[in-house]
């Protein structure tokens, strides 16, 4: 793995989450990134708690100068779910952690977005966008913000799927949580001409943290990697299984390890009306080269970077090496 020497400068949009807390361990530890900012969203939990469980995942480890911004509460339209059944009732494993004394920024999520992106393009650093949670934030700094948003380097988010899906028999829980919002960045990327890559449930499952690598940060004294423990067993108990996946910390893990990640360049499309397939993600698999007159639509304007295949224990060591430190 080549570490820049510079770290990538990141923000990531989470919904913390078990597994957007094991994203923010990587991206507030790993030298080759350069964590600007984080924004909160309701998603995994509602979005006091994952307020909170954000404050909390960068104070233990000492990474309280990084700013936190409040966003959307809800989904542009749909009334909000969440996803405690799957993250704890607290959102984050149920540990029963102290509240943080840390506190969150002034700027709204939309605002602090459309600073830090301004003043990493200013450094001619443009930023990269990681949105692990339902895209609402970045929907609304998509249309309030616009001139910010164009002046993105890349946006990698945790969505969707090729072929494997969740929350419904058809979509994935982030973008089936605000589809609206999800087809908005899509746009929004197109228009602007940013990069954009899908990091969906066809590899969201690969990386993956065994009871052997559990044991082994239990025995390593810092923050890091007591937290890392503690959120990987909880799944493990949670889904009576000795192997869990690190989840959203994988797309984060990518911007690391490039070269374990297989994607083909695709045009996707957010299904919003579909009585039975409402929030998935339509990925166009056809040779365009043929004749596809039968088609009245097209290809969608958004060319996406779809994630198909990836090293899971590649990504998984990236993260174990980082949370674990120099005793790992």
């Amino acid at each position: 793995m080549i570490v820049p020497v510079q770290g990538i400068p990141v923000v990531l949009d989470v919904d913390t989450g078990v597994d957007d807390a094991c994203a923010l361990l990587l991206a507030a530890l790993h030298p080759g990134l350069d964590l600007r900012a984080v924004t909160c969203v309701g998603g995994n939990a509602p979005l006091v708690d994952v307020v909170r469980n954000t404050l909390t995942v960068l104070e233990m480890v000492g990474r309280t100068e990084v700013p936190v911004g409040i966003g959307a509460a809800r989904p542009l339209l749909e009334d909000p779910v969440d996803a405690r059944h799957v993250h704890g009732s607290d959102g984050m494993a149920d540990l029963g952690l102290p509240s943080p004394a840390m506190r969150p920024d002034e700027r709204i999520a939309v605002d602090l977005l459309r600073d830090t992106i301004e003043a990493s393009a200013d450094e001619g650093r443009p930023l990269t966008l990681v949105p692990l949670a339902p895209m609402t934030n970045i929907a609304l700094l998509a249309r309030l913000h616009p001139h910010a948003f164009r002046r993105l380097g890349r946006v990698v988010f945790m969505g969707g799927g090729a072929n494997v899906s969740n929350a419904t028999a058809a979509a994935e829980f982030n973008v089936f949580h605000d589809p609206e919002a999800a087809a908005v960045v899509l746009d929004a990327c197109a228009v602007h001409e940013v990069p954009v890559t899908m990091y969906g449930l066809d590899v969201f499952y690969e990386p993956k943290v065994t009871d052997a690598h559990v044991a082994r940060l239990r025995g390593i004294d810092t923050a890091a990697a007591q937290l890392a423990a503690a959120l990987i067993s909880f799944h493990h108990r949670r889904f009576a299984s000795d192997g869990a996946t690190i989840g959203d910390a994988g797309a984060v893990a990518t911007l690391l390890a490039p070269d374990a990640v297989r994607t083909e360049r695709r045009p996707v499309r957010v299904e919003l009306s579909g009585t039975w397939t409402r929030g998935r993600t339509i990925v166009d698999t056809r040779d365009w080269s043929g004749d596809m007159a039968h088609d009245p639509h097209g290809p969608a304007p958004a060319s996406v970077d779809v994630a198909l295949e990836v090293n899971g224990p590649w990504l998984a060591d990236v993260w174990l090496r980082t949370v674990g430190g120099e005793d790992w």
